[in-house]
């Protein structure tokens, strides 16, 4: 009490108000106390005096102060972290309706913190929440519906949900829903539909949101097409430390797309990228180091990244590790390490890895010579447009290697590769 009378007049009078009644008992001013604590509203922020009246009105059976006393536990507000501790509260809380807790309570079961994961376990407790209106639980809910998690996967229910949150000026429901509209997942492909919901989120701030619209400006998706416009949105959420925005502000400045382009300050925005393990901001980091470009030239540092990227099973890395295995560059060459890391890009589709691991099946380097899955491989990529593999493959029915000897088919692929500027000769 000496305490109060010699700083009550250093309060405002809501303050004052609510320590007095905080202080005979008044659960929810006490709550609300906890409250002014934790924002530094009124009050000099102080974590553990919140804690302090969230626990004695949450003792008192308060709901609300039951799910902030849960919060402090799960962040470490005030109190050393500890999930079983946040999850007891929670649950007390959740057990009687409180909305909020229901849906704390989900994202523990959704992320196993402080319980064993259980998506149909976080599923419940995001439903009881949602049918509340609370917008953070139809979002969740709307989150397992659409990648499957608890419940089978359902992109138009994954919609419905989010566009209740969305609606609630929840900016994760509107960049998600942006998304569904961007990708034609649970309703009709819409850009202009997306750049809407993704610039209302990305007016909140909402770093996700901010890196999607800088796409839609950058591939000019439901916008005019305006790089600058780009920057501006990339560099919004890059500075909120987005790992995509990172990577795609130094794509930017790599390919002079709205800025002046600038080698070092592509790298700069790789490096802090790569530093939350972006495989795409590796693989690009990796290719400034192989070619010199805003680092000094250093093939052991540029496998380095490829093969953090390609470990994280990105197409490109692979490829380029690949590479870097069968010309020796910044490793010992290889042929059969090349070999696995070509199979693995081309299983995805990658044309230039197709084309590289058919040259190793047809001169036998780091496999048996196999002529017809030469033929095989030189095809999935000709039929990409590849010119060196249209011509390999025009070689390959030109001699007969592989396939049968066939002048007009081989002629027909060399003059598709010649057609793109692929000299014959090369092959």
């Amino acid at each position: 009490m000496d305490y109060k009378k010699k700083n009550m007049e250093k309060l405002d009078e809501k303050i004052r108000n609510l320590l007095l009644e905080a202080e005979q008992g008044s659960a929810s001013a006490q709550n609300e106390l906890g409250d002014c604590y934790f924002d530094g509203k009124e009050v000099i922020q102080d974590y553990e005096e919140a804690v302090k009246w969230y626990k004695l009105a949450a003792d008192k059976g308060n709901s609300e102060a039951k799910n902030n006393l849960g919060y402090c536990y799960y962040y470490g507000k005030g109190v050393t972290q500890d999930y079983a501790e946040a999850i007891k509260w929670y649950k007390l809380a959740a057990d009687k309706g409180n909305s909020d807790a229901q849906n704390h309570l989900g994202n523990c079961y959704y992320y196993g913190k402080g319980v064993t994961q259980d998506y149909v376990e976080s599923v419940k407790w995001f439903k009881l929440a949602a049918d509340q209106g609370n917008s953070g639980g139809q979002n969740n809910l709307g989150d397992c519906y659409y990648y499957g998690n608890g419940v089978t996967q359902d992109y138009v229910e994954a919609v419905k949900w989010y566009k209740l949150a969305a609606d609630q000026e929840n900016s994760h429901a509107q960049n998600h829903l942006g998304n569904c509209y961007y990708n034609g997942e649970g309703v009709t492909q819409d850009y202009v539909e997306a750049v809407k919901w993704y610039k209302l989120a990305a007016d909140k701030e909402n770093s996700y949101a901010q890196n999607h619209l800088g796409n839609c400006y950058y591939y000019g998706k439901g916008v005019t097409q305006d790089y600058v416009e780009s920057v501006k949105w990339y560099k919004l959420a890059a500075d909120q430390g987005n790992s995509d925005g990172q990577n795609h502000l130094g794509n930017c400045y790599y390919y002079g797309n709205g800025v002046t382009q600038d080698y070092t300050e592509a790298v700069k925005w790789y490096k802090l990228s790569t530093g939350q393990n972006n495989r795409k901001a590796q693989y690009n980091l990796g290719f400034c180091y192989k070619n010199g470009l805003g680092e000094s030239q250093d093939y052991t540092e540029a496998v380095k990244w490829f093969e953090l990227a390609a470990d994280q099973g990105y197409s490109y890395a692979q490829n380029e590790l690949g590479n870097c295995y069968y010309y020796g560059k910044g490793v010992t060459q290889d042929y059969t390490e090349a070999v696995k890391w070509y199979k693995l890009a081309a299983d995805q589709d990658i044309d230039d890895a197709q084309c590289d691991l058919g040259t190793c099946y047809y001169f036998g380097y780091g496999v048996d010579k196999d002529y017809s899955e030469a033929v095989r491989l030189f095809k999935l990529a000709a039929l990409q447009e590849h010119g060196e593999a249209q011509c390999n493959l025009g070689v390959c029915y030109k001699y007969g290697h592989g396939v049968e000897k066939d002048i007009n088919e081989a002629n027909k692929w060399i003059e598709l590769a010649m057609s793109q500027g692929y000299d014959y000769s090369e092959s």
